[in-house]
C-alpha cells in the first residue's frame, strides 16, 4: 500500500474539479502538490484551498500541451519540493455536439494536444524524474468509461482521445513494471462537475457555435467530485490498474464484453469444416 505522507504529487488540470478534489485528498494525506493549469486565476485560488487542506502546494501556469512549458513546470516542482514521487494526469477538455467528419483540424488539434499529447508531455518529462531517486511512485491518469465504450453523447472527438489514453496507460504499465513505479488508470462515469463550461471558456470561438457551453441538467445528480478523487487514490494506493469509480457502469461494460464475444462467435465458423 502506497503512502502518500512527505510525498510530491504534481496534478494537471488542478485548478477546478476532478483535479482539485484530487490535489485536495492529496494533501489531506500529507502529500506536497504542483498544481499545474492553464488558468491563473483558479489555480491560483485552488492553490490556497489545497494548502488549506494542511499539503503544502505551489500553483504553476502549464499549458500541458505546449512540451516546453511542462519542463519548466518540472522546474518549478523541483525548485519547491525537491523532487515528484506521483503524476496525475487529468487535464482535459471537452467538444460535444459537432460530428466527428465535420470538424476541422482546428478543434482536433486542440483537444488531442490537451487531452493527448497533454499526458504524453507530462510522462515523458516526469517519469525520469520519479526514477532519478530511487524511492518509486505513480502515475495516475484520469481516464473516463469514455475511453472504454462510445455512448450516443455526441462526444465522438473526446471519445477517441479518451480511447487513447486506456492504450498509453495500459502500454505504459508493461513498460514500467518492476520499476517500482506503479500505473493506474481511472474510469469515472458521469460526475458533477463544470467541464464544459471550464472547456467552453478555453475553447472560445474555435470550432464554431457550441452547443454545450454548460453542464447539463442531468449532471447534478452525478457523483462528486470528492467521491470520485477519494476513490481513485484509494485505488492508486491499492496498486489497482484499473480503478472501477462506478459501480452502476459494470453493466455498460459487460453489454460491451457480450457483443465482443459474440463476434468471435461468429469467427469460429471460419474454423469449422
Amino acid at each position: 500500500m502506497m503512502e502518500l505522507q512527505d510525498k510530491v504529487a504534481v496534478v494537471t488540470g488542478a485548478a477546478s474539479g476532478i483535479g482539485l478534489a484530487l490535489a485536495k485528498a492529496l494533501a489531506s494525506q500529507g502529500a506536497s502538490i504542483a498544481l499545474l493549469d492553464v488558468r491563473r486565476d483558479e489555480r491560483d485560488e485552488a492553490a490556497k484551498a489545497v494548502r488549506a487542506c494542511g499539503g503544502d502546494a505551489i500553483g504553476v501556469v502549464t499549458d500541458v500541451s505546449d512540451a516546453a512549458a511542462v519542463e519548466a513546470a518540472a522546474s518549478a516542482t523541483l525548485g519547491a519540493f525537491g523532487r515528484v514521487h506521483v503524476l496525475v494526469n487529468n487535464a482535459g477538455v471537452v467538444v460535444r455536439g459537432p460530428k466527428l467528419f465535420e470538424v476541422e483540424d482546428d478543434v482536433w488539434d486542440w483537444i488531442v494536444g490537451v487531452n493527448l499529447y497533454g499526458a504524453i508531455h507530462c510522462l515523458r518529462t516526469f517519469i525520469p524524474l520519479i526514477r532519478a531517486h530511487g524511492e518509486g511512485g505513480h502515475i495516475l491518469s484520469m481516464g473516463s468509461m469514455s475511453g472504454f465504450l462510445s455512448a450516443r453523447r455526441q462526444t465522438g472527438i473526446y471519445t477517441t482521445t479518451k480511447f487513447a489514453i486506456t492504450g498509453l496507460t495500459e502500454s505504459l504499465a508493461h513498460e514500467l513494471e518492476g520499476t517500482g513505479i506503479g500505473v493506474s488508470l481511472a474510469l469515472p462515469g458521469g460526475v458533477n462537475t463544470e467541464f464544459y463550461a471550464s472547456s467552453a471558456a478555453l475553447r472560445g470561438g474555435l470550432g464554431g457555435r457550441n452547443e454545450f457551453a454548460a453542464a447539463t441538467a442531468e449532471t447534478a445528480g452525478f457523483m462528486s467530485t470528492e467521491e470520485v478523487a477519494a476513490r481513485a487514490i484509494a485505488g492508486m494506493k491499492a496498486g489497482q490498474l484499473y480503478i472501477a469509480t462506478h459501480p452502476d457502469c459494470r453493466r455498460l461494460h459487460e453489454e460491451r464484453h457480450r457483443q465482443l464475444m459474440a463476434a468471435y462467435d461468429a469467427a469460429d465458423a471460419w474454423t469449422r469444416p
